[in-house]
């Protein structure tokens, strides 16, 4: 008899943490879908990874999502790493719309996005969220991207002891070098990398395959539930 090839989606997988996640997930043997709202970034990734299948959905539709969901069928990894470029900024003058606007797409979308997939969910299967250090550290200027990422960390363990046996859990990343930091300038981007660096106790700026790794293993850890994994470089014991 032949074992069912277990199948994993990915929502924000086009680029970066995501991307990476997607194809360390192929290499341990899964199908692997992925979502993201760029075609352009779709269409280059059927020509580099055409074994990895995108869809276009929006994150934040549910009714879109449910359809990936109808499409797709049993699902045995869920891992979203939906993201914005909203939210940073010190509090006495950051845009409260630019932030609710901020925490409709990361928030809202990750909240949005497992309730419709979580039909399709196996029992045995998996629910990873990529959230961030900034939910549990003290970097000024980030109390709104704090408060985001804070309020999805916390959703975790009453997430995984309502939807049990599916497993539940997050992964938090620190400074990663991602196309995320393609707005900056090269030098800026670079001085500042260097600078993190240095101060952070693992002497190196963190990459989207370090950070895939754990994804990886909280998506297919059969004992590992509830939990927040640190991968940040030892982000969170010093001050950036």
């Amino acid at each position: 008899m032949l074992r069912r090839q277990t199948r994993a989606l990915v929502a924000g997988g086009t680029s970066g943490i995501g991307l990476a996640t997607a194809r360390q997930l192929r290499e341990h043997g899964f199908e692997v879908r992925l979502t993201g709202r760029g075609k352009e970034r779709l269409d280059d990734l059927a020509l580099s990874d055409p074994d990895l299948t995108g869809h276009q959905p929006d994150g934040g539709d549910a009714a879109a999502m449910t359809a990936l969901g109808d499409q797709l069928g049993r699902l045995d990894a869920l891992v979203v790493s939906l993201s914005g470029t909203e939210g940073m900024g010190p509090i006495a003058d950051l845009d409260l719309g630019m932030l609710r606007r901020a925490f409709d797409a990361e928030f809202w979308a990750h909240l949005t996005t497992i309730q419709a997939l979580l039909p399709r969910l196996a029992p045995t299967g998996s629910i990873t969220l990529v959230t961030a250090v900034s939910a549990r550290t003290g970097m000024p200027g980030t109390a709104g991207i704090a408060a985001i990422n804070g309020a999805l960390e916390a959703a975790i363990k009453p997430l995984a002891a309502e939807l049990a046996p599916i497993r539940v859990n997050a992964v938090s990343p620190g400074v990663v070098d991602t196309p995320r930091w393609s707005g900056f300038p090269a030098e800026q981007r670079a001085a500042y990398f260097a600078r993190a660096a240095a101060a952070l106790p693992v002497r190196k700026v963190g990459t989207a395959e370090d950070v895939a790794e754990a994804v990886v293993f909280a998506a297919t850890n059969a004992n590992t539930t509830g939990t927040v994994l640190e991968t940040d470089g030892g982000a969170r014991l010093i001050n950036l």
